[in-house]
């Protein structure tokens, strides 16, 4: 993984000054209306760690907190994605599992999307922060709210425990391919538990040579198999692991084409997305979009959005 900033389009501010952030946002707030313009302006071009400083210069020179004033201040959308911006990662990703998991319905995407994208590390952080900010195990409030193989393999990438080196066994990589193939395409039926053990604990690169194994043996790609074997929740969890295995970046792309083609706009995974990887890989998966969907992100976003979010979400997609 790219280190922060090094791959995304929000960098470090040059010429930062917190104390004047701080007071550019209270101005915005204060009067009749809000100057969304300057809170899209202070935000959009700071980084995680520049937001964390105007937020604790907020309350030192105000004696306010400043996400209670901008949650007074902005709703919908626009707040969304404000809200999340000015949370750690960590915080974000532990947030929005919570949001998936509580009420009617569970937004199996998100959960999908997070635990099959996050490092071993963030995962850890992730379910320690959980448990902090909201009393309650992660594994404990997936299980409760899925289910059969689907609900194992999102605790299997819930224990983060992957292994993370990048050492290949050729001969582990023909094994395993024979193993997946053997689980599915041979046989009536499919061995799903097979596909869990392979998937969730071999490491990216080794995974990566299994695919091209598996290819030789079957005369398709994984993806077709596991679209041909599996369906619902599960089939998208195992097509999430295989997908951030070969080509993270084009996995978010996916992920943003999908949230805003057709009829609506699913724009939770849509902030979501551009929220988490606006500072880590955004300036790949939009030249991933671009090769995929022969059409800049810049430019969907544009088209497909309304209201005062755009505005932002297009700062964090850093132009065409």
């Amino acid at each position: 993984m790219a280190a922060v900033g090094q791959r995304g389009t929000v960098r470090e501010f040059s010429g930062f000054n917190s104390q004047e952030d701080a007071a550019k946002l209270r101005k915005a707030m204060k009067g009749l209306g809000t100057d969304e313009d300057a809170i899209v302006e202070v935000l959009a071009r700071r980084t995680i760690a520049q937001r964390q400083q105007i937020k604790l210069d907020f309350k030192t020179a105000f004696g306010r907190d400043l996400i209670s004033d901008l949650k007074s201040e902005i709703s919908g959308n626009f707040e969304q994605v404000v809200l999340g911006l000015l949370m750690t990662p960590t915080m974000y990703d532990a947030h929005e599992l919570k949001k998936a998991i509580k009420g009617a319905g569970t937004d199996e995407g998100c959960l999908i999307e997070i635990l099959a994208s996050r490092n071993n590390r963030e995962i850890q952080q992730i379910v320690a922060t959980y448990k902090k900010e909201f009393g309650k195990n992660l594994e404990d409030d997936i299980s409760g709210d899925t289910s059969h193989m689907f609900q194992r393999v999102l605790v299997s990438l819930a224990t983060g425990n992957r292994d993370e080196g990048t050492h290949v066994n050729e001969e582990q990589a023909k094994k395993d391919a024979q193993t997946l193939y053997e689980a599915g395409e041979k046989q009536w039926g499919t061995d799903e538990v097979a596909f869990l053990s392979i998937l969730c604990i071999r490491n990216p690169t080794h995974l990566r040579r299994v695919f091209e194994e598996y290819k030789k043996i079957a005369n398709k790609d994984i993806e077709s198999s596991v679209k041909g074997e599996m369906s619902g929740s599960l089939e998208n969890a195992l097509l999430a692991v295989v997908k951030n295995m070969k080509n993270q970046p084009a996995y978010f792309a996916e992920r943003l084409y999908k949230s805003m083609k057709g009829a609506g706009t699913d724009d939770n995974t849509l902030i979501r997305v551009m929220v988490s990887r606006c500072e880590i890989d955004m300036l790949d998966i939009r030249e991933q979009f671009q090769r995929m969907y022969g059409k800049s992100l810049y430019s969907f976003i544009k088209g497909d959005c309304s209201g005062d979010y755009k505005k932002i979400l297009l700062e964090l997609c850093g132009g065409e």
